[in-house]
């Protein structure tokens, strides 16, 4: 991709008052990013939910600068730039309503990788809480999962570092630009988490983490991931919000009960008694409910029916059998369906008993 196109696209996320939702908007009417910068004023009018501050705000943008600053800022720093029409953004995330546009990435993880799993928790975490958190990280990445949290002091620096011990990957999701690292005391575990996964914001460089950027933060944990496990909360803060956004997002939600006069558990004992999370005893529960199969264990094809297959049920068989789990969203994207399409060809291989149905909209091979 040429610089122009990278330049636009840093552009549009830019421009006062056009949010994530709204720049999809411009971008499916005017046909491309540069296409916006291009539109008139007239015709941005007449795009649906685009009022006249607006449009006038796109049409007498001129900060190209700051883009290439933030451009030349990624490429010195080795920083992956992950627009949300690219292979390389997460496609978890894309089918989120309110997904950012753009992702900053600094790290090797692929973002499309099997299996992630975020926990997060009170910043104030006890030594039980830690212990748990300790364990269900062990115990998740020797069946092969990605760990995601928010590099935040408490649960999420105790699942970092425990993963870091243990060589298992895992990505922190921050609330503010890559030229620093907040809380500083984290610095040197995020630069070693670069080198075993990814460090990932949507904000540009010379963002402070602001309190108003944290919520947002928190649905990038929560897209992301396959399930959200909560091990440790108070009734109130970051955790709970995520494990919300994650429900909204038909994602599975696991809280690890706690005592009932332990305040740092009355978050996680809420979530399970409001049916908002399932209750967590270890980490085999969220195998079992995600579904997931140990290579010794898995069925062998049914090579028969198999080959008995039409085109479009193939290529989905081939799609579950690189990506194990996905939710229906995600497969209709892949395969380029509507969903109407892709619910009648999930029927049909599920009674030819190929593809089972897993809780929170998802399939995997049987």
């Amino acid at each position: 991709m040429n610089e122009d196109a990278f330049l636009h696209r840093i552009a549009i996320t830019l421009i006062e008052g056009v949010g994530d939702v709204i720049a999809r908007q411009l971008i499916s009417y005017c046909g491309s990013v540069e296409a916006v910068f291009q539109e008139k004023k007239k015709s941005l009018l007449k795009i649906p939910d685009i009022g006249p501050k607006t449009a006038q705000a796109i049409v007498s943008f001129k900060d190209f600068g700051r883009a290439e600053k933030e451009l030349a800022f990624a490429k010195k720093h080795g920083i992956k730039i992950h627009f949300f029409t690219d292979p390389s953004y997460p496609s978890r995330l894309r089918n989120c309503h309110d997904a950012p546009l753009l992702l900053y990435s600094k790290g090797e993880n692929d973002l499309n990788i099997q299996r992630v799993v975020g926990i997060v928790g009170t910043r104030r975490a006890t030594e039980s809480g830690k212990t748990i958190t300790e364990s269900l990280c062990t115990e998740l990445g020797a069946m092969g999962a990605t760990i995601v949290s928010g590099l935040a002091f408490g649960i999420d620096i105790t699942a970092h570092r425990t993963c870091l011990e243990n060589d298992i990957p895992t990505w922190g999701v921050v609330a503010h630009g890559l030229d620093r690292i907040y809380p500083k005391e984290h610095t040197s575990i995020a630069r070693k988490m670069t080198g075993l996964g990814n460090i990932i914001t949507e904000n540009p460089s010379g963002t402070a983490p602001d309190r108003e950027n944290f919520p947002r933060r928190n649905r990038i944990i929560a897209g992301m991931c396959d399930a959200i496990i909560v091990t440790e909360a108070a009734k109130t803060g970051g955790a709970l919000i995520t494990a919300d956004i994650a429900n909204s997002y038909n994602r599975d939600v696991f809280a690890v009960p706690g005592r009932l006069n332990d305040p740092m558990s009355e978050g996680c004992n809420m979530l399970i008694k409001t049916h908002r999370a399932s209750l967590l005893q270890s980490a085999a529960d969220v195998r079992y409910i995600l579904g997931w199969q140990d290579e010794k264990t898995k069925i062998p094809k049914q090579t028969k029916l198999f080959l008995e297959l039409d085109e479009k049920e193939r290529q989905l068989m081939h799609l579950l059998e690189s990506r194990r789990t996905l939710f229906i969203d995600d497969i209709a994207s892949e395969l380029q369906s509507n969903p109407g399409e892709t619910c009648t060809l999930l029927i049909k291989l599920e009674l030819k008993g190929l593809v089972k149905n897993l809780p929170g909209k998802r399939y995997s091979l049987i």
